[in-house]
């Protein structure tokens, strides 16, 4: 029986206290480093809690080891930043208006810096206009784990009882909802998701990381909440999609940002490609397709060809969300061929320019955005290769994916959803082929840093012109010649280019 199956069986009271059997060992190295600081609060007369996410991680034993230090305390904010004085290598107030004081501490033996938050028990709420909580202070645990997000998040380690082990308080049985895979809040649902509308979103996060199945009562005030998610900004949004996006499995947090409407106020992209049939990929609609490419797109490590060494790692997060919109193009595409059935024509380009408005909506980084819209825009271009590509070709390939190489390539292996196994080892070998022919090149023209053997300098110097439009004609044509026919030589090359001078 694991830690947590042992600590729920003592039964579900209102206050559980660890027997020396129940703590599990991963527990005590952060146990040991809170209790230098767990001392000085309890010297000074305050409580001082491990709280939220790191409690919840170590009874599940997540297998992280890069906890954060999340505490809360009955003290306020000029008290928690006594009790840090002469403790902490540093401390900072930017969040003392919602409670919080930082500090880190530099470990004297691995000189591992070390952040701490230590936050004053509150209660939070937005107004139905705000974008912003209202915080007020409270004076008991009990009272801030009632306004935490949901139940498994809603324990606290009591590290200033005075008892040889800590106590666990689980007013609301998170750690029986963490065995039985259940998703609640603490109170009321609506009460949750009023007092801050971005926890509809993160449900979802918590649904696809942890294996949790959302309550009836969670899944109707979503669905019946859903435009509340209006007052809460882009960032927030876009930040916590990006969460949902690097989970190990996200398929199911995608389906239930779908099934409750939720996705309909940020991202209703993704409910308008259900209504679309896709019989290239041989799925019920776009949607299906599209969350199982996500689901394709594992971390750097599992992907065999990179674990092989055939390429370097890639950017995950880039593009599981480029796999995410890769087909976004499509409902607005669809047409009909005879003889060919539906079709999507244009679909890569349309899904460009869709996903570059959606993501500027949520208000991505302009790196982001550039990225991810490129991705979809390319996304389509390997399946020519079948048709034979000469090096020019794959030189272009290479030039337009430019520092998505990687990206690009992974995504398109992971576009390939059938569940035919010979049309997929077929895929597979033409990128495999693909991969090799650009390592080829690129280990005779230094292929990643494709531009024209002569650079502008060099081409006004040997013309005699100008700095101007001509020089910039005379780089795209010197660009041509690099492409189709790679490295000719500086003699070569400059002969080439005296006879388009001469005929221009």
């Amino acid at each position: 029986m694991s830690a947590l199956s042992r600590l729920v069986a003592v039964g579900p009271q209102r206050q559980i206290q660890y027997a020396a059997a129940v703590i599990p060992e991963r527990f005590g190295p952060v146990l040991s480093e809170l209790v230098p600081v767990a001392d000085r609060f309890r010297a000074a007369g305050h409580q001082l809690y491990l709280v939220g996410g790191t409690v919840r991680d170590l009874l599940v034993d997540s297998g992280r080891s890069d906890y954060d230090l999340d505490l809360t305390t009955d003290a306020r904010p000029p008290q928690i930043r006594a009790c840090l004085e002469g403790w902490a290598d540093a401390i900072w107030s930017q969040g003392e208006k919602f409670g919080t004081i930082g500090a880190h501490k530099v470990d004297p033996v691995t000189g591992e810096k070390r952040v701490y938050e230590i936050t004053t028990f509150r209660a939070e709420a937005y107004t139905d206009d705000s974008r912003k909580p209202h915080v007020v202070f409270a004076d008991e645990i009990g009272a801030d784990l009632s306004r935490r997000d949901f139940t498994v998040n809603a324990m606290a380690l009591d590290l200033t009882a005075g008892s040889d082990t800590p106590e666990l308080v689980d007013p609301f049985e998170g750690a029986i909802d963490l065995v039985q895979r259940v998703l609640r809040t603490p109170l009321g649902p609506e009460v949750s998701f009023n007092d801050d509308p971005l926890r509809m979103l993160r449900a979802a996060r918590f649904i696809a990381r942890y294996q949790l199945r959302p309550s009836e009562q969670l899944t109707a005030a979503v669905k019946k909440m859903a435009p509340r998610l209006e007052i809460v900004s882009a960032e927030r949004i876009s930040d916590e999609l990006d969460k949902l996006m690097v989970v190990d499995h996200p398929a199911d947090g995608l389906w239930f940002l779908v099934e409750t409407e939720l996705a309909d106020q940020f991202l209703p992209e993704l409910p308008n490609m259900r209504l679309e049939h896709d019989p290239i990929h041989r799925h019920k609609d776009v949607l299906t397709h599209s969350i199982a490419v996500v689901e394709n797109v594992r971390p750097p490590h599992e992907h065999p060809s990179i674990v092989a060494g055939t390429q370097p790692s890639f950017d995950f997060r880039l593009t599981r969300l480029a796999a995410l919109f890769h087909d976004v193009g499509k409902p607005k595409t669809r047409g009909y061929q005879q003889g060919k059935g539906t079709t999507f024509h244009h679909h890569d380009a349309v899904g460009a320019r869709m996903t570059k408005k959606r993501m500027s909506a949520l208000r991505y980084s302009n790196e982001d955005i550039k990225a991810v819209t490129e991705l979809v825009a390319l996304h389509l271009r390997f399946h020519t290769y079948s048709m034979g590509w000469s090096d020019s070709a794959v030189r272009r390939y290479v030039r337009d994916a430019g520092p998505l190489l990687r990206e690009l390539n992974v995504l398109t292996r992971c576009d390939c959803t059938t569940r035919n196994a010979k049309k997929a080892a077929r895929l597979s070998r033409r990128m495999d082929d693909l991969e090799a022919r650009i390592s080829e090149l690129a280990a005779a023209e230094e292929l990643a840093a494709i531009r024209p053997e002569l650079d502008g300098n060099e081409v006004i110097e040997h013309l005699g012109i100008d700095p101007g439009r001509v020089v910039g004609e005379a780089m795209k044509f010197l660009m041509e010649i690099r492409l189709e026919e790679g490295v000719i030589g500086d003699t070569e090359v400059r002969k080439r280019l005296d006879v388009w001078f001469a005929e221009r």
